[in-house]
């Protein structure tokens, strides 16, 4: 089968707009961070109901951010599922402190406030709760337990751009948010990241930290008519986006509504499909919110014939990329020696889910081809 015939796990949508918005950052001559940047920062914040937008370099870098501007440090305690990309915990790693590693529900794969009840200790300082996958957290019922125990909470929203929790959307009272622009989420920069607050101190400093500590950005200074000399008030990072990127966000962010009932429509659709299909559970919306199906995961029955990894061998044959389901941090060489708390939910979710293709051009015989794939395996 040759490439062109087999089916991605995923296609970002871009075209000539982000080609014409790149190019004409570039003619402008200001490449770094700048104009479009502060555009999409305002556009950023406006669309998830935030007060504030910090762009920064990656999700990596804005959960990062985020624990400096809470002062986490050594000898403090984070919860984080271990179900999340490594960066999650990584974050916390980076900051001095030591993640605690908190099981998670088996329909969304997110920490609920009881699950985080379970491992949480006198030395814990925050909790960082991620909308995995693009299926919304219940942020109402965290932030209620997280106020109760008087800890911060910061979402890793890196997947759940559109994804809504009670009507509103994701990041929308956020304390925190971390967001992604990886060419994985449905709006990309290539690379970058953003954070959200309400607080305005706290943008302040976020500003500040990702440009070295800095009291006055290059465009600040630039825009002045009279000498600016700025000042390094904290030892900060350099973890600036360029404007180059930022226009390439604009023209994202205003495609995001078409993404989300595009993903949405083609999620209906394989959830038809795949009743017909034994051994298997979709992932499905929440009953506190709706999902952006940033991923379209399936959970196997634990006796499903050949199991998550004969399953992938098997679509792989077919002409169809699907990925592992969500990692398990904790299972990872990094985390060998990490202690941890018995997690058999993200030890089931981890060993016994996989991520089907879903892409804005997929067609229905696409869709076929991966159900008819994942059918064959199921019946054997």
């Amino acid at each position: 089968m040759s490439p062109a015939d087999r089916i991605p796990v995923m296609i970002p949508w871009l075209g000539e707009e982000e080609a014409r918005a790149a190019s004409d950052a570039v003619l402008s001559g200001w490449v770094a961070q700048g104009p479009r940047v502060a555009a999409f920062e305002r556009a950023f914040a406006e669309r998830v109901g935030a007060e504030h937008a910090v762009a920064v370099s990656s999700c990596t870098t804005a959960l990062h951010l985020s624990l400096v501007v809470l002062g986490i440090g050594p000898g403090d305690e984070v919860v984080v599922p271990s179900l999340s990309f490594i960066a999650t915990a990584n974050a916390v790693r980076y900051v001095g402190a030591q993640p605690v590693f908190a099981d998670v529900d088996l329909a969304t794969g997110n920490v609920t406030a009881a699950t985080v009840d379970a491992v949480r200790t006198p030395r814990t300082r925050a909790v960082l709760a991620v909308h995995q996958g693009g299926v919304p957290a219940d942020v109402h019922a965290l932030r209620a337990a997280c106020a109760d125990w008087g800890l911060p909470l910061v979402e890793d929203a890196a997947c759940a751009i559109g994804a809504t929790v009670g009507g509103k959307p994701v990041g929308h009272g956020a304390l925190l948010a971390a967001w992604s622009f990886h060419p994985r989420k449905l709006v990309t920069t290539g690379e970058g990241g953003m954070v959200t607050t309400d607080d305005a101190g706290t943008a302040a400093r976020l500003r500040r930290l990702r440009e070295h500590g800095m009291n006055a950005s290059a465009a600040e200074r630039h825009a002045s008519d009279k000498p600016v000399l700025e000042s390094y008030l904290e030892v900060g990072f350099n973890y600036r986006m360029t404007d180059i990127q930022a226009a390439v966000g604009l023209v994202q962010l205003g495609r995001l509504d078409a993404m989300i009932a595009r993903r949405r429509a083609l999620a209906a659709r394989y959830d038809r499909l795949l009743r017909e299909v034994p051994g298997l559970t979709p992932v499905r919306d929440p009953a506190h919110g709706q999902g952006n199906f940033q991923s379209y995961w399936v959970l196997l029955d634990e006796d499903f014939p050949g199991g998550r990894d004969g399953l992938l061998g098997a679509l792989a044959e077919a002409g169809v990329s699907a990925r592992r389901g969500i990692m398990a941090a904790h299972l990872e060489p990094a985390y060998a020696d990490h202690p941890c708390a018995p997690l058999p939910v993200t030890e089931r979710l981890s060993r016994d889910s996989l991520i089907l293709p879903l892409f804005h051009t997929m067609t229905e015989a696409q869709q076929d081809r991966v159900v008819a794939a994942l059918g064959e395996r199921a019946r054997r």
